[in-house]
């Protein structure tokens, strides 16, 4: 087995959480929370592009407290018990029960999407949102590096079926 096909996933996943704490951290630093910003463009945040084919995107200092899109934020402490619960199982059968290589590169990013939340949870109280989005006035939710990893990892294990 060659090097790239035996750790290539683990360096991939190591290189998006590197990216995803950077990230996290400099917006954590950097840039207000939106809800403490003044109510204009961009949320008190960095304005990237504004009305390219009419859509927005700045970077933005948003927290969460629950799951995807703020769903039981009311449940904080059980869904990290599970988030943890679930990177346990899905690391252990990659480790040691999966036996298709095809699947170690989309597990990887989910793993460290997954693992860069549980850590904002550590480090802030909460996860660290700044990807802020306005498609043709919709006001897509704020997410970050590891949310696009886990959506990406996801995506590729749909494509791959």
């Amino acid at each position: 087995m060659r090097f790239y096909q035996k750790f290539g996933p683990w360096l991939l996943g190591l290189f998006v959480l590197f990216v995803d704490i950077l990230t996290k951290a400099w917006t954590h630093a950097s840039l207000p929370r939106m809800s403490e910003s003044l109510p204009i463009y961009p949320y008190g945040g960095i304005g990237v592009f504004q009305n390219f084919l009419g859509i927005e995107f700045s970077l933005s200092h948003a927290t969460n407290k629950g799951a995807a899109w703020g769903l039981g934020s009311e449940y904080q402490m059980p869904l990290l018990y599970l988030r943890i619960l679930l990177l346990l199982g899905i690391a252990g059968w990659l480790l040691f029960f999966n036996k298709n290589s095809k699947l170690r590169y989309p597990f990887a990013l989910i793993l460290a999407g997954a693992f860069g939340n549980v850590i904002d949870y550590f480090i802030y109280g909460h996860v660290v949102d700044m990807f802020h989005f306005v498609l043709w006035g919709y006001d897509f939710p704020v997410f970050n590096v590891a949310d696009s990893a886990i959506f990406l990892g996801v995506l590729w294990l749909f494509l791959m079926f």
